[in-house]
């Protein structure tokens, strides 16, 4: 699932970027911001799955630490 939020977030924020250039060379403002506003999306959305496996990963290790001390 995090995988999936960090591939989904990579092409959102290279779609916003191809957004952007193209909106600076054809002089679109709107264009050029819609690409800002995705490659801002598309981060957050591959942080999201950083955290999503941070905590995952912290879980697992918890577990194992249950699991050794019982």
């Amino acid at each position: 699932m995090a995988e999936g939020k960090k591939i989904r977030g990579k092409a959102q924020e290279t779609m916003g970027k191809a957004k952007e250039k193209t909106g600076r060379m054809t002089g679109k403002d709107d264009l050029r911001v819609k690409g800002a506003g995705d490659q801002a999306a598309g981060k957050a959305k591959q942080a999201a799955g950083e955290v999503e496996d941070a905590v995952k990963g912290a879980a697992e290790e918890t577990k194992g630490k249950i699991r050794r001390h019982k």
